[in-house]
């Protein structure tokens, strides 16, 4: 199999001061990309000299990306050097981490800010240019709390859920355009995980082992609209499935939904809806000739 060629591409990596995001930097500058190494908290600089002096093109930047003004410059800056921004990985993220009951919303709103808000700033200022070139790639950086919860993080959970129903909205209306859009569920070891895991953890959990997902849903043949998974050199798709489901017959249809809930929650049968009027569109099939309006 022919190695990933990036070459010619733009890519702006958020938060890629260290971490993940400076593993993703590296591995696409390796691949042939151009990098634009974004992080407001330091480290920009230094990665992007690293990617220089390995022969590759990158810039560093510390632009604020909960500033759309600013993100619409950068952009516009890169756009002048490179000729267009192809690649755009959002991966710059910040934790309040406590329990709901203990969190003030100014917590809840601040991660929102960043990790939901950041990346539409940074998703909308490069997509009517991926638009009028007919390319674009786009990762989302969700995770395993937003998919499957996780205590004490209610205001990440719900940032990184929000992004992959952007992620499946976005890769509807970009397809004719040739703009793909995935999101990563990465486990990693960063600055933002300190104290949570082993010293036997840690070290197969090295950012570099997430990195190749990254340069996978760059690529020209990437998918559309994946959940990829990724940690320790595993990867794995998550996926949001609908059921076959029932259609009660009992007169007490809510007491019908809790004593068939086996039924209801069967995977045997599930499906991946192509977009959400396609659960409108089964549910109706499956009513059939059951389907009457409600009387009043």
């Amino acid at each position: 199999m022919a190695m990933i060629d990036l070459a010619g591409r733009t890519a702006i990596v958020t938060g890629a001061g260290g971490g993940l995001g400076r593993a993703h930097a590296l591995a696409l500058a390796a691949h042939g990309a151009r990098v634009v190494v974004n992080d407001v908290g330091g480290g920009a600089s230094a990665v992007a000299e690293q990617i220089v002096s390995q022969g590759g093109a990158a810039v560093g930047d510390d632009t604020d990306i909960t500033d759309f003004a600013a993100v619409r410059a950068l952009v516009d800056e890169a756009e002048q050097q490179w000729g267009g921004v192809d690649i755009l990985v959002n991966n710059a993220g910040i934790l309040r981490d406590r329990s709901f009951a203990k969190m003030e919303l100014n917590d809840f709103r601040a991660v929102i800010e960043v990790h939901l808000m950041g990346s539409v700033h940074c998703a909308k200022a490069v997509w009517d240019g991926m638009r009028e070139r007919r390319h674009g790639r786009i990762v989302f950086t969700t995770s395993s709390s937003g998919l499957f919860g996780n205590f004490g993080q209610a205001n990440y959970a719900a940032a990184k859920m929000a992004l992959v129903g952007l992620m499946q909205t976005l890769r509807i209306e970009g397809e004719k355009y040739g703009i793909r859009v995935n999101c990563l569920s990465p486990s990693a070891a960063t600055r933002m995980t300190d104290g949570l895991y082993s010293e036997r953890e840690l070290s197969k959990l090295d950012p570099r082992l997430v990195a190749p997902a990254v340069v996978a849903l760059s690529a020209h043949d990437a998918p559309n609209g994946t959940i990829l998974c990724a940690g320790a050199g595993s990867f794995e798709s998550a996926q949001i499935l609908l059921t076959e489901g029932i259609v009660p017959d009992e007169d007490d249809v809510a007491g019908g939904i809790l004593s068939r809930w086996v039924e209801i929650d069967d995977r045997l049968r599930a499906f991946r809806p192509a977009h959400g009027p396609d659960q409108f569109g089964h549910e109706i099939a499956r009513a059939g000739s059951r389907l009457e309006p409600l009387a009043g």
